[in-house]
C-alpha cells in the first residue's frame, strides 16, 4: 500500500473513534497512562435499567479494546437503600450482557479502612474539618449561584480536636445527623460542589457487607476517586451530570496524593422516550401491584428486558446505534424493537400457532387419519433444518382469520371462500357454527387433497394463507401480548401531579391458546417467531412444563427505519 493510501486509512480510523477513544489514545501515545483500566460502579439500590447498559458495555468494551482490565464494583457506600438482593440482581444483569469481569469483582466497603485513613490525612493536611452544623445550615451556609458560601464554625477548629471528633465519630459517639465531616476547599467556588462538600457523616446503620462494624460512612464523590485510584482505574468514564464533580474528584485524588490518579470523563447518558426508569417510581408500581415486580416485561430494567426475551447482542445493537457523545440525546423505543427483530429474524424458529383459537373442521378429510408435514424452521435460514408437524381433520386456526361478512380485501376465510392452509392444502369454507351468544366456534371446510403442499395442480391462485395447529396435537399455553406501560400520546408524567401516565391496556392476557406440538419441551427464555403474530419467549419466572407461558417480544410490524450511513 502507498505512504498516502496508508494515512488516508489512518484519518478514517480517527475519524471513526469516539471522543473518550481520542481521549484515551492521547494518554497512551504521550506515556499518561501505559495501560487502559475501566470498571462499572453501580449503586446496588436498585436494579439496573437500559441506560446502565450503555454504561456496562463501554466500559468493558474499551477495556476489551485497549487489551486493558475491566471491574465490576459495587459503589455501596448508603447502607439505608442497599440490599444484597439488588447486588446479585446486578451482578446477573452484567454477566448476561456479557461482560466478564473473571476475578475483578470489588465492593467500596472493601476499602472503607482505607477511606478512613485517607481523611485522617486530609485532616493532618489542614484540607478537612468536622462540622456541627445540621444538614439545613449547611445548605444554607452554602450560599447560592450568585452568592458565597459561609464560613463554617467548624472550619476554626485545631487539626488536633478534629482528629479527635472524628474518631468519636468512627467510634459511635454521637448521633445520625450530629456531626459531619467536610472537605476544607474553597466557600467562594463558583462550582457549588468545591464549597466544602461533607465527605463522612454519622449513619447508625448496618451495612449489607461489613455488617455493624461501621458507624460513619463515606460520601459517593470522595468515596468513589478514592475506589479509582486504589483499584488502578486509568479512565473513570460516568455521564454528564457528573461534569461539575469533575473537580472534586481530582481534588480528592490529588490532595490524597495517589501516584497515578485517575481521569474523569464525562458522556450523554441513554434516554429512551416513553419509558419508566426512575427507581421511586418503578417501586411504586411494583409495591401496588401494577406490575409484578421489578422484572415485569413493560419495563426496561435489563432483568424486565431479559424475561421479556431480549437478547444481550440486540441490546449491544441499540446501544452502538445510539452511540457515544457529548450531547444529551433520545432514542425512540421502535429502535430497540428494530434491533431484536433484527437479532431473531435468522436464528429463531417460526412457529404455528392460534393465540385466540377457533375450531377448524376439514368436513371430506379421512377420519382419524393424521399426516407428518415436513416443515421448513426458518425460510430465511435453511441451516435451522425442519421439523414433522402433524396434520389432522381438525385444526385450530386464529378467530382473526375467520369472518361471517368481511370487508372488501378480506383474503382469509368466509363463507365460500378457499385459502391456503400453511404449508398443507387448499381448503374453501362450506359453512360455520356459533354459541348462544352469537361467537364464532367452528369454521367447516372442505379440502383438496391434489393441493398438498399448498399447490393446486390445475394452477388455479388464492389470495389468502392461513396458519393452523392440529387440535389432537395441540400444546395449550397462556399467551401474553405487551405494550408500552405508558400512554405515549400524553407522556410519562402527568403534568397537574407528576404521577405516571399509565396504559391502561399495557397486558393482555389469551389463557388458552394453542402451539404445535413442538413446543411441549421448550426451555425458559427460548424464544421463537410465531407464523404472522411477531417473536415470543418463555416466560422464565411463570412458566412450568405443565402450564407454558410466552411473552410477546415485538410484534413483527416496525415503525422504524434505520438512518443511511453518509458517504
Amino acid at each position: 500500500m502507498a505512504e498516502t493510501e496508508k494515512t488516508e486509512v489512518a484519518e478514517k480510523e480517527v475519524v471513526s473513534k469516539n471522543f473518550i477513544e481520542q481521549i484515551i489514545d492521547k494518554d497512551l501515545a504521550e506515556g499518561v497512562y501505559d495501560t487502559v483500566h475501566t470498571r462499572f460502579p453501580p449503586e446496588p439500590n436498585g436494579y439496573l435499567h437500559i441506560g446502565h447498559a450503555k454504561s456496562i458495555l463501554l466500559n468493558y468494551g474499551l477495556a476489551q479494546k485497549y487489551h486493558g482490565k475491566f471491574n465490576m464494583r459495587f459503589d455501596d457506600t448508603n447502607p439505608t437503600k442497599e440490599k444484597t438482593e439488588f447486588v446479585e440482581s446486578i451482578k446477573k444483569d452484567v454477566e448476561w450482557l456479557g461482560a466478564d469481569w473473571e476475578d475483578r469483582l470489588f465492593f467500596a466497603s472493601d476499602y472503607f479502612e482505607q477511606m478512613y485513613e485517607g481523611a485522617v490525612k486530609l485532616i493532618k493536611k489542614g484540607k478537612a474539618y468536622v462540622s456541627d452544623l445540621s444538614a439545613d445550615e449547611i445548605r444554607e451556609y452554602r450560599g447560592t449561584l450568585t452568592e458565597p458560601g459561609k464560613e463554617d464554625p467548624g472550619s476554626r477548629r485545631s487539626i488536633e480536636e478534629n482528629l479527635e471528633l472524628f474518631e468519636n465519630m468512627k467510634n459511635g459517639l454521637y448521633e445520625d445527623g450530629a456531626k459531619v465531616l467536610r472537605a476544607r476547599i474553597d466557600m467562594a467556588s463558583p462550582n457549588m460542589n468545591m464549597r466544602d462538600p461533607v465527605i463522612y457523616r454519622v449513619a447508625h446503620m448496618s451495612h449489607h457487607n461489613t455488617g455493624d462494624k461501621w458507624c460513619i460512612y463515606p460520601m459517593y464523590d470522595y468515596a468513589h476517586p478514592v475506589e479509582d485510584a486504589i483499584e488502578g482505574v486509568t479512565h473513570s468514564i460516568c455521564t454528564l451530570e457528573f461534569e461539575d464533580h469533575r473537580p472534586l474528584y481530582d481534588w480528592v485524588v490529588r490532595e490524597l496524593e495517589y501516584p497515578h490518579p485517575p481521569k474523569q470523563i464525562e458522556f450523554a447518558k441513554l434516554y429512551l422516550k416513553n419509558v419508566v426508569t426512575g427507581k421511586r417510581y418503578i417501586k411504586k408500581l411494583v409495591e401496588e401491584g401494577i406490575v409484578d415486580g421489578w422484572d415485569d416485561p413493560r419495563l426496561v430494567s435489563i432483568a424486565a428486558l431479559r424475561r421479556r426475551g431480549f437478547t444481550p447482542e440486540s441490546i449491544k445493537m441499540f446501544v452502538e446505534l445510539c452511540g457515544v457523545s457529548k450531547a444529551n440525546s433520545i432514542a425512540e423505543y421502535p429502535m430497540l424493537e428494530y434491533c431484536i427483530r433484527e437479532d431473531l429474524k435468522l436464528k429463531s424458529p417460526r412457529i404455528m400457532a392460534a393465540l385466540d383459537p377457533i375450531k377448524l373442521v376439514i368436513d371430506n378429510y379421512p377420519e382419524g387419519q393424521v399426516e407428518m408435514l415436513e416443515v421448513p424452521n426458518n425460510l430465511e435460514n435453511p441451516e435451522l433444518g425442519s421439523r414433522q408437524v402433524p396434520f389432522s381433520g381438525e385444526l385450530y386456526i386464529d378467530r382473526e382469520d375467520f369472518m361471517e361478512e368481511p370487508p372488501r380485501k378480506y383474503f382469509r376465510l368466509f363463507p365460500g371462500n378457499e385459502v391456503r392452509l400453511m404449508h398443507a392444502y387448499f381448503v374453501k369454507c362450506v359453512g360455520f357454527e356459533k354459541d348462544q351468544d352469537g361467537n364464532v366456534t367452528v369454521v367447516h371446510v372442505t379440502y383438496d387433497p391434489a393441493s398438498k403442499g399448498g399447490n393446486s395442480p390445475d394452477g388455479r391462485k388464492v389470495k389468502g394463507t392461513i396458519h393452523w395447529v392440529s387440535a389432537a396435537h395441540a400444546v395449550k399455553a397462556e399467551v401474553r401480548l405487551y405494550e408500552n406501560i405508558i400512554d405515549e400520546e400524553k407522556g410519562v408524567y402527568n403534568e397537574e401531579d407528576g404521577s405516571l401516565n399509565l396504559n391502561p391496556d399495557s397486558l393482555k392476557v389469551l389463557k388458552v391458546s394453542y402451539l404445535e406440538p413442538a413446543m411441549k419441551d421448550v426451555k425458559p427464555e427460548e424464544r421463537f417467531q410465531f407464523v404472522r403474530q411477531g417473536y415470543f419467549c418463555v416466560d422464565s419466572k411463570d412458566s412450568r412444563p405443565d402450564a407454558l407461558v410466552f411473552n410477546r417480544i415485538v410484534s413483527l410490524k416496525s415503525s422504524f427505519v434505520l438512518p443511511k450511513k453518509e458517504g
